[in-house]
């Protein structure tokens, strides 16, 4: 197992499928870490340089917002890619999130 907290979080949102999306909170959770939310978007800010790629883009805060939007560049795009994969997104929130959320601790393909 990677000892890296960064990698950790990365690992976990590659496991996000297309057309859904996940919340901070969720990922530190189901690392064992669930105070760490505001750490898991620290991690997120520096997602773009990762490899393998992270979609970032599906990681968003409790409530559906993507409050990481200005991490993007431009701020539009995060928005664009969750439209690309189906998710509906108004007012900086996603619609229906409760339906398109994803929870890494209810697979069993975890690290």
């Amino acid at each position: 197992m990677n000892t890296n907290f960064y990698e950790q979080v990365y690992e976990i949102a590659r496991l996000i499928p297309k057309g859904r999306v996940t919340s901070y909170g969720a990922i530190a959770k189901s690392l064992g870490a669930a105070k760490s939310s505001r750490m898991v978007g620290h991690a997120m800010l520096y997602a773009g340089a990762a490899y393998p790629q992270v979609p970032a883009h599906r990681v968003v805060n409790s409530s559906g917002l993507l409050t990481g939007k200005f991490h993007f560049n431009p701020p539009e795009l995060m928005e664009e890619l969750l439209k690309q994969e189906g998710i509906e997104v108004k007012n900086d929130k996603v619609v229906n999130f409760k339906k398109v959320f994803w929870n890494p601790l209810e697979k069993s393909t975890l690290i």
